[in-house]
């Protein structure tokens, strides 16, 4: 079926969201980063290309969504709580926005954060022995 994924992101700066993402511990693919995008590696067969507006808006021919709208949540198991803590709290020590405050299910914890360009990332985890 399908193979990996690539989600393409538009953003105003190549440089600022490289410094917020590896700040987070998120490393890039240099093959395929140039002075306008970057390939974001989130996993194994994940990726997110992180593409400077300009570039972005030759692929398409409707208007990039600004800050004040969404278009999708950006949703990534992590291995723990603790992952999820560390990662949120983080990006918002960068200057990324606080959603909600963290929500404990028991089987489930979750938290999440809006990065520089108004992408919205809800990081979770999940009782393994929950789902299945």
């Amino acid at each position: 079926m399908i193979n990996a994924i690539f989600l393409n992101l538009p953003i105003e700066n190549l440089k600022r969201s490289v410094d917020f993402f590896g700040a987070l511990g998120f490393t890039f693919n240099e093959q395929f980063t140039g002075d306008d995008s970057t390939c974001m590696i989130i996993g194994p067969h994940m990726y997110a290309m992180l593409v400077e507006h300009a570039k972005f808006s030759s692929f398409i021919e409707k208007p990039i969504a600004d800050k004040s709208t969404v278009e999708m949540l950006i949703s990534l198991s992590c291995e723990s709580t603790e992952k999820v803590r560390e990662l949120s709290e983080k990006a918002f020590e960068l200057g990324g926005r606080q959603l909600n405050d963290a929500e404990d299910h028991g089987f489930m914890y979750s938290w999440g954060f809006e990065d520089l360009d108004g992408h919205i990332w809800d990081l979770f985890w999940m009782d393994p022995a929950h789902v299945q």
